[in-house]
């Protein structure tokens, strides 16, 4: 279990530049990647991360075919790849570890970020809070790196699919794409180029594009789309500061991070191990998250305490099917419930 907190960050956001040359719907260029373009041209050398969930975490999904590209294209550069990509996690806990998993590592001139399938499918985000998550990283993003650039990408799953087939759209894509719109963020639907392809007859959902997780010949159609936003972009002479614009949300995850569970102060029953069979004894465990440490406790009366100043606190918990409740109260207000177990708990 991570506790974790955000306060609402008022600073600056917003790659803006010339809208490109009309494309098709399924492709948001904005301004495309002028700062990483002329990074490559100019420095000889770049750093591109991947953050998202399994999806992204994939070795063999879009962080190696669009690096593959990168490196066949642009042979004398230097190039650093990250792969943040993370089982079942979606854009709210993206913001909370976008510190600890991208930005720690040094400067990142392209930043690619896929979590609509999460915020959709595991997370059941509102548009509110899916929306909060992706500007969370993007303002975060952008402070960081203030001379970067950033590719929003909406992967797709059966209910997004389902939803384009009826002419609607999904509420994590409407969320992610806002965000990207505000900030003038390139945006990538793969959901709606799928959806075409599928609707012309050149490609079906499960055979050619592989489902949820996509297949090979699914990773290259995204990685493809992705690619197009690179191409496409007019690079500028040099990097030029990013200049951030007002948040869309004022209650945006822009200041999140991570607080250690050795930091906070434990009474009862409480294990602090791996996670593992002696951690977690029922339920599958995905391996990924066998190289963290986290909290236990099977008693009642085990108590956390946490002081902090901001609008939010959360717990980044593994779930199986002994997954309990937990009360919490806020500045000595009523206890509420919490329960941990999830849908996918069993």
């Amino acid at each position: 279990m991570k506790a974790i907190f955000c306060v609402p960050l008022i600073i600056i956001c917003a790659a803006t530049t010339e809208a490109l040359a009309e494309n098709p719907p399924w492709l948001e260029l904005a301004g495309g990647v002028p700062n990483f373009v002329a990074r490559m041209e100019k420095e000889r050398e770049a750093t591109v991360a991947f953050i998202g969930g399994s999806i992204t975490q994939n070795a063999k999904g879009h962080n190696a075919m669009v690096p593959a590209w990168l490196r066949e294209n642009w042979s004398d550069v230097d190039f650093t790849f990250i792969n943040a990509g993370l089982s079942s996690t979606c854009s709210q806990s993206g913001a909370f570890r976008l510190d600890r998993d991208v930005l720690s590592k040094g400067d990142v001139d392209l930043l690619v970020v896929e979590f609509a399938v999460n915020d959709d499918q595991d997370a059941g985000h509102s548009q509110e809070r899916a929306a909060r998550g992706l500007e969370g990283i993007v303002r975060q993003y952008f402070a960081a790196n203030p001379t970067g650039d950033m590719i929003s990408v909406q992967f797709v799953n059966l209910s997004i699919l389902d939803k384009l087939k009826a002419g609607d759209e999904a509420i994590s894509v409407a969320a992610h794409k806002s965000v990207a719109r505000h900030y003038q963020i390139p945006s990538v639907d793969v959901g709606l180029a799928l959806s075409a392809e599928i609707e012309s007859g050149r490609m079906s959902w499960k055979e050619n594009y592989g489902g949820v997780h996509p297949n090979q010949e699914g990773y290259r159609f995204a990685s493809d789309l992705i690619i197009s936003v690179i191409e496409d972009t007019i690079s500028g002479e040099t990097p030029q500061v990013v200049s951030l614009r007002d948040p869309l949300d004022p209650a945006h995850y822009g200041n999140a991070r991570l607080v250690d569970p050795q930091d906070v102060n434990w009474l009862g029953g409480w294990q602090w191990a791996p996670v593992s069979r002696q951690l977690l004894p029922t339920g599958g465990i995905r391996s990924d998250y066998e190289k963290f440490h986290a909290l236990r406790s099977d008693e009642v009366g085990s108590y956390l305490y946490y002081s902090f100043q901001g609008s939010f606190l959360g717990a980044f918990v593994l779930a199986g099917p002994d997954a309990g409740v937990l009360e919490v109260s806020i500045d000595a207000g009523p206890w509420q419930p919490v329960d941990l177990f999830h849908r996918y708990s069993e």
